[in-house]
């Protein structure tokens, strides 16, 4: 009985001493053409249910969602942002009309699924240790402007155009975001969210506006068409 008594009063000690077991990861987006994630279609109005469906990250459980998602949101930021200087508007500048008009719906449908993904991979970052409170906050107001945009377009056709891209090509950090040697190397890369936006959002033609560094600087400043139920109006992005 005192041996039953000892044996027992040991495990407890073991099982109360024993760390806790961190959750285990496991990437779920995979890797994707960017013709497959693109929303760009269809209609106008319903992007950021769109973009979600496209990126199902359980936002519930951002500390544990695996390096290899996080690096995949960043690939959707980047090959979103070449499909919008490279193809959306090449094809807008030749466009007229209504043409023109759906190829900018499609742009903005564009643009939401871009900056989703790029609220999400820094929304993940930060839960797993990362400063992004900056970036998040400019990102997220874009991210808002844009979802205005699709939402004032609501029922007009957009136009989906293919491109040549894509995203979760494998390679992450040896070490999980949020382990602190990992977080003190990417340091600025952290903080500057998907910094190959910035680069391209360059060439989108509003660099003067000093938005280049934080991405897509044509948010808020571009011109666009919207049509409306007879005529076409002017709005800024």
């Amino acid at each position: 009985m005192q041996y039953s008594t000892l044996v027992t009063l040991a495990l407890a000690t073991l099982s109360v001493a024993a760390p806790t077991p961190l959750k285990a990861r496991a990437a779920v987006l995979g890797t994707q053409s960017y013709d497959d994630l693109s929303i760009s279609g269809g209609v106008a109005g319903d992007a950021l249910n769109e973009a979600l469906a496209k990126l199902p990250i359980d936002t519930s459980d951002l500390a544990n969602v695996d390096p290899a998602d996080i690096a995949f949101l960043g690939d959707v930021n980047d090959i979103a942002n070449d499909a919008e200087t490279d193809a959306f508007n090449v094809a807008i500048a030749a466009a007229t009309g209504d043409e023109k008009v759906a190829l900018q719906n499609g742009k903005i449908k564009n643009k939401v699924l871009k900056l989703e993904a790029t609220v999400l991979e820094l929304m993940a970052k930060a839960a797993q240790g990362e400063d992004t409170s900056a970036k998040l906050a400019a990102e997220t107001k874009k991210l808002n402007n844009n979802i205005a945009l699709d939402k004032a377009a609501a029922g007009q056709p957009s136009t989906f155009l293919s491109f040549d891209a894509q995203a979760g090509s494998g390679t992450v950090a040896a070490a999980p975001a949020a382990d602190d040697g990992a977080a003190a190397d990417d340091g600025a890369a952290a903080d500057d969210g998907a910094a190959a936006d910035d680069g391209a959002a360059a060439a989108d033609g509003a660099a003067a506006d000093g938005e280049a560094a934080a991405g897509d600087a044509t948010d808020d400043t571009e011109e666009v068409e919207v049509c409306t139920t007879k005529r076409v109006k002017k709005s800024k992005l």
